[in-house]
């Protein structure tokens, strides 16, 4: 999946998980605002009949009749009566038999509410469980089955439910009171409601659908809109990629992300780009140094072809000069595979003992020649390639020994991880000095002594790449001061 349908279609679910959540949350808050007037129509029109504290509601019940906290079925009532408060089902006043209700024990029929006043369907229970339907309902009132809660709520003559029936297909929300000596039963149909609640729903998925739909269309709209930068931006790298010019960037227009992506690319060009001329300096710098040992070694080689007319002394001299010949073409083919391994180097950091390295440095350098050297080493530990570290401080060494007089003094002192290694020769040139740890830079009294110019730009590319620094200067009274850092210095092990 391409990133414009990834970030259309996150849009358009987005957008469609809010309108179906808004949807779900304005269905739930409309039906419970619907059910919540049934209740509380329910409650309005319970209010009409006499609860726990009051003998009677006369101007509620037809006929001023009281509903009585006596029992039910007894005596003053008929054999009819009788049988049918035992039957649980008392007959209305519109019935044969109506000698409960002339008795006085249920009202004989309940008044219409007030105009615009809750109604509602109402059933008596007895405390027995016994159900009487009052008059003044309709000419067939149904009868609503009572439940185990119900008779408990008559039987007690307090508490309250509210709950969901059907009856003969139709939805009641059904409110079961006590009151009196029994409980009240009112009853209204949830036919409005729920089909209310029908069309709402049928309107909610309507716009939903329609919603979505919109959601879909406006994210692949704003995806297009978003990614036509990035397009562009993609066109460009492609084409710089087939151009291979390195020396094309691209515009930047703005401040915002594709800006910052835009720099960050050039900024990645500009590395690869001196990368690159410095790879190219490097070989054609090396293909110039190389050429000189190259052309005397194989002069030599022709005119050792020809040894037996030359006198022994000079085939010898002829042979010494193409071996020093091949060593010094050895080195400088090692020191620019060196400085093509770059800072990363070849293998992971390891922690190393730079004042050993010093101290078998300054060793092999006295084994070599007649020069002092001052030794001042603390102990030291920094992290780092050992090869390429323990070949930049022999670089170091070498390079004082190169340029001190015979007899003299290097001073050599290693302290809070900095290397100093000072000379007592000419010192440098100041116009020198900047380019004194160049590749193949050699001051002009350098280029009669043996050396490719690439020693001390071994030593800073070693000092960076361990996160060290390189410097070059005159010391005080004379000779030549460098000072390298190998990176911060790592604490010693405690045992």
């Amino acid at each position: 999946m391409s990133l414009r349908a990834r970030i259309a279609a996150a849009a358009g679910l987005s957008v469609a998980l809010a309108v179906i959540a808004a949807a779900v949350g304005l269905y739930v808050a409309v039906r419970s605002d619907l059910r919540g007037e049934i209740d509380t129509a329910l409650r309005a029109r319970a209010h009409a009949f006499p609860g726990p504290h009051a003998a009677g509601a006369a101007g509620a019940i037809g006929g001023g009749g009281r509903f009585p906290t006596g029992a039910y079925g007894g005596a003053g009532a008929g054999s009819g009566a009788g049988a049918s408060a035992g039957a649980g089902v008392v007959p209305s006043a519109g019935n044969p038999d109506a000698s409960a209700d002339r008795a006085g024990r249920f009202p004989g029929s309940v008044e219409p509410a007030p105009f615009g006043a809750a109604s509602g369907y109402i059933q008596f229970i007895s405390p027995q469980g016994a159900v009487f339907v009052p008059g003044g309902q309709g000419a067939t009132p149904a009868r609503i089955a009572i439940s185990a809660g119900d008779r408990r709520i008559a039987a007690q003559a307090s508490g309250s439910s509210l709950t969901d029936r059907s009856v003969n297909g139709t939805r009641l929300r059904v409110l079961t009171l006590g009151a009196g000596a029994g409980a009240v039963l009112i009853a209204r149909p949830l036919t409005e409601v729920e089909s209310e609640l029908r069309r709402l729903l049928l309107i909610l998925a309507l716009i939903g659908g329609g919603g979505i739909v919109l959601a879909a269309l406006l994210g692949a709209l704003v995806a297009r809109t978003a990614l036509a930068p990035i397009g562009r931006f993609t066109r460009r790298t492609e084409t710089l990629r087939g151009s291979l010019d390195l020396s094309q960037r691209l515009e930047v227009d703005g401040r915002d992300e594709l800006a910052r992506l835009a720099e960050s690319f050039n900024a990645t060009l500009d590395a690869l780009e001196r990368s690159v001329q410095a790879q190219r300096h490097l070989i054609a710098d090396a293909s110039h140094e190389l050429r000189t040992p190259i052309s005397s070694l194989r002069a030599n080689v022709q005119v050792l072809g020809e040894a037996e007319r030359l006198p022994a002394h000079e085939q010898q001299a002829l042979r010494q000069d193409i071996i020093e010949e091949l060593d010094e073409l050895t080195a400088l083919v090692g020191d620019v595979l060196e400085l093509a391994r770059g800072p990363a180097g070849d293998g992971p950091p390891d922690d190393v003992r730079l004042d050993e390295l010093v101290l078998a440095a300054v060793e092999r350098a006295r084994r070599r020649g007649d020069l002092r050297y001052e030794l001042s080493v603390e102990a030291t530990t920094v992290s780092g390639q050992p090869d390429r570290i323990s070949r930049a401080v022999s670089n170091l060494i070498d390079n004082a020994g190169k340029w001190s007089p015979a007899g003299a003094t290097v001073e050599v002192s290693l302290a809070a991880g900095v290397l100093s290694v000072r000379d007592h020769g000419p010192g440098f040139n100041e116009d020198d000095l900047p380019f004194v740890f160049d590749r193949f830079y050699r001051a002009e009294d350098a280029r009669k002594l043996p050396g490719s110019g690439l020693g001390l730009a071994i030593v800073r590319q070693a000092a960076e790449s361990c996160g060290g620094f390189a410097e070059a200067r005159n010391a005080d009274g004379g000779g030549a001061l460098l000072r390298v850092s190998f990176g911060t210095s790592l604490a010693p092990e405690t045992g």
